[in-house]
């Protein structure tokens, strides 16, 4: 049974506008898109979520796996009254994107998929974590994870900005985490990746520790046409460290694929 979401709508109502749904981050919730949110809401309605056992949405025990988080966007679309959408995924939602744009290629207008991939490494290493949050909350993994989604010369420039988002994982209900966790160990859509036919954005960030831009660019290199940008300086989560240049990335994709 899907989860009920939360989220945050903005902008004109659906039938006025195109609907653009924010996937974001394992540990993330939807403030991660805030600043995207308030330029892109000017002409689309724009729908950022939060994953289940994230942000405010609700919180189910227990391992799920991609498909499960997909389906929880989807529900949340119905809900909405939503059928036609363009969807903006990093990391975590970049697979949740992926899968969606394989899976309901009548209903995604476009894709944009940053810093993401269609496998996360081996999948133990995701066992492991979710073994560590489940044991010792999110605060086990905090700063190996901020680490990772900034820049070092970014993170020393600006602390405040460090510990908003360090604030963030720890919000995460561990539980949210670890079932994420899981579901990224099962995750492979290497093999789906020629059936997205939809317009593909694909974004990586030159100093991503967690996405390195080659594995980023053998992402794009499965997707039939998808176009391939590296941002810079940008760590795993360039929507909180380079908003602007992100979002000014994000509507040129939507403008060129509004009728999609």
């Amino acid at each position: 049974m899907p989860a009920t979401l939360s989220c945050q709508v903005s902008g004109p109502r659906p039938e006025n506008a195109p609907a653009v749904v924010l996937l974001g981050s394992l540990g993330s919730d939807r403030s991660m898109w805030d600043a995207q949110v308030r330029d892109l809401a000017r002409d689309h309605t724009v729908i950022a979520v939060d994953h289940r056992g994230h942000g405010g949405s609700d919180v189910i025990p227990g391992p799920c796996t991609i498909a499960d988080l997909a389906g929880d966007v989807l529900a949340l679309l119905d809900t909405l009254g939503v059928d036609r959408f363009h969807v903006v995924g990093l990391s975590l939602g970049g697979a949740l994107a992926q899968w969606l744009a394989v899976h309901e290629p009548t209903r995604v207008g476009s894709a944009a998929l940053l810093c993401t991939a269609a496998r996360f490494g081996e999948p133990s290493a995701w066992v492991e974590r979710a073994a560590a949050v489940r044991d010792g909350g999110t605060g086990a993994v905090a700063d190996a994870v901020v680490a990772r989604w900034i820049t070092p010369s970014r993170a020393r420039q600006d602390p405040a900005l460090v510990d908003s988002v360090r604030e963030m994982i720890l919000a995460t209900s561990a539980e949210g985490y670890a079932a994420a966790c899981d579901a990224l160990s099962g995750w492979d859509g290497r093999a789906d990746l020629g059936r997205i036919t939809c317009p593909t954005l694909v974004i990586a960030g030159d100093e991503d520790p967690s996405t390195p831009p080659d594995v980023v660019r053998e992402l794009a290199a499965g997707i039939p046409g998808a176009e391939f940008l590296t941002l810079s300086p940008a760590a795993h989560v360039p929507t909180v460290e380079i908003p602007d240049r992100v979002t000014a990335v994000l509507r040129s994709h939507l403008s060129t694929h509004a009728t999609a």
